[in-house]
């Protein structure tokens, strides 16, 4: 099993993102044991006539952060070299006061490949990513070795009207609620037990929770996420379509029959536009990777495999 390093990348913009890698070294030395000379030379040696692996980059949704992804790290790792950015405006990463549609989220992560020497890879979007990897598939398709879209929120746009309802979905959204404030972290972990991605309270639930909360400067606690970024973001949510010509990119969308898709004719967009589409149904809420994590990262994992690598 391999354990991810925290990374930091800052951008030419002056955004630091801290992100999480898992090494494609098969024996976990970490890039500073390499550096120290902690390991034989005669190890290095051994993993240069590896196979390379190919580049998964894998992207949360709204108010989440790269820990979510603790288990399809630990699951592909051993064929794929995965990073996992904590987005602008959340985890670990800086959280400027403007800057959150998905512009400035697409120049951030194609920034992050590039530093990392990856002119394309699989590209995993979940809920709001899923909607912006849509939007960034388009704009360069050269970028996606495949397309893979987790419950994507509302990948049409939406009438303009709708932003008077935001106040309504800030209040109703139930991911939302963990902004806090709240007085304590018991507090917060009370209110986190009663969500749906945490409701089974498993050490990898707990784990992503623990990660997504911190105590403020007043000694209340609150989400990670800021409040900065959650206007602008449900803002190019409504305004921008997700589809609006073919995409040929080979592409999963997973399908949780307790997600935001659940309907034939939520469905037809992605039908439509995406020629090369595989599509996932599982019996489970909008955030499979941590509630049906098994069932996830096989079909994850069946799908990424079937598809060739750049040299064959």
């Amino acid at each position: 099993m391999l354990i991810p390093e925290r990374q930091r990348f800052t951008t030419t913009q002056g955004i630091t993102l801290s992100y999480l890698e898992w090494t494609p070294l098969s024996k976990n030395y970490s890039a500073t044991a390499i550096q120290g000379q902690d390991i034989q030379e005669q190890d290095i040696q051994e993993q240069s006539h590896l196979p390379q692996k190919q580049p998964l980059l894998l992207l949360h949704g709204m108010a989440d952060h790269a820990g979510v992804w603790a288990e399809v790290g630990e699951t592909l790792s051993d064929r794929y070299h995965i990073i996992a950015p904590d987005l602008r405006g959340h985890g670990e990463s800086d959280k400027p006061k403007t800057g959150y549609g998905f512009a400035e989220a697409i120049a951030d992560i194609s920034a992050l490949m590039d530093a990392k020497g990856w002119t394309s890879a699989h590209i995993l979007g979940h809920s709001w990513t899923g909607k912006m990897i849509a939007v960034w598939a388009k704009q360069a398709p050269e970028r996606f070795r495949s397309l893979l879209l987790v419950d994507p929120a509302f990948i049409n746009s939406l009438p303009r009207w709708t932003k008077i309802t935001f106040p309504i979905f800030y209040k109703l959204l139930p991911f939302l609620k963990m902004l806090g404030p709240f007085d304590s972290r018991a507090a917060a972990e009370a209110q986190a037990r009663q969500l749906k991605q945490y409701e089974a309270w498993t050490p990898l639930q707990q784990q992503v929770f623990e990660a997504a909360v911190e105590e403020k400067a007043n000694g209340q606690w609150g989400s990670k996420f800021t409040i900065d970024a959650r206007e602008p973001m449900f803002d190019d949510v409504m305004r921008v379509p997700g589809f609006t010509e073919t995409i040929e990119i080979p592409t999963l969308l997973v399908q949780p029959t307790g997600g935001i898709n659940k309907t034939e004719a939520q469905l037809k967009p992605y039908r439509k536009h995406l020629t090369n589409l595989d599509v996932c149904t599982l019996e489970t809420s909008h955030w499979p990777f941590l509630t049906a994590t098994d069932a996830f990262n096989q079909a994850l994992s069946s799908f990424l495999d079937q598809q060739p690598s750049p040299q064959s």
